[in-house]
């Protein structure tokens, strides 16, 4: 009885936290976006985009920013969780253009090496290759975070 207690208070204080909230829909509005440019550009509609990495704008960089951008507007810009947020905003916005955009190109090669080699004999699992952004993708996920942050929150 005490744990469903505890729970249920952990969740009321969740469903209260305005910061979390607005990085929580920025994000899902941000993957909605991205669902929808996708499905312009290659003229399908793929659900699976509404999870799935890779693409514009980047909703991981939307997520950390409005988090950070939320963390700075209600406890301060010159506070250590702020600084905090700020920092691990960054390392994943770096990670975002830099490491698993690097991991996509390689797995995009190495899919068609696979291609070249088998031909239609054989059906090996595909690599994943949409898994970085582009430095810009990452921008506008940064410009929008922010934007919707101030939106909601400012």
């Amino acid at each position: 009885m005490k744990e469903a207690i505890a729970i249920n208070g952990v969740l009321k204080q969740l469903g209260t936290n305005s910061v979390l909230i607005t990085a929580v829909v920025a994000w899902a509005i941000a993957q909605l976006t991205k669902t929808v440019i996708f499905a312009m550009k290659e003229k399908k509609l793929d659900f699976s985009r509404l999870v799935g990495t890779g693409g514009m704008p980047s909703s991981h960089t939307t997520f950390v920013t409005a988090l950070a951008t939320g963390i700075g507007l209600v406890e301060g810009f010159s506070t250590p969780i702020f600084a905090l947020s700020a920092a691990f905003a960054l390392v994943v916005m770096y990670d975002a253009a830099g490491v698993r955009r690097a991991a996509g190109k390689q797995a995009r090669v190495l899919n068609r090496i696979l291609d070249d080699i088998y031909k239609k004999d054989f059906h090996p699992e595909r690599l994943r290759e949409l898994l970085g952004h582009t430095p810009f993708e990452v921008l506008v996920g940064a410009i929008f975070g922010i934007a919707y942050t101030y939106l909601c929150l400012g």
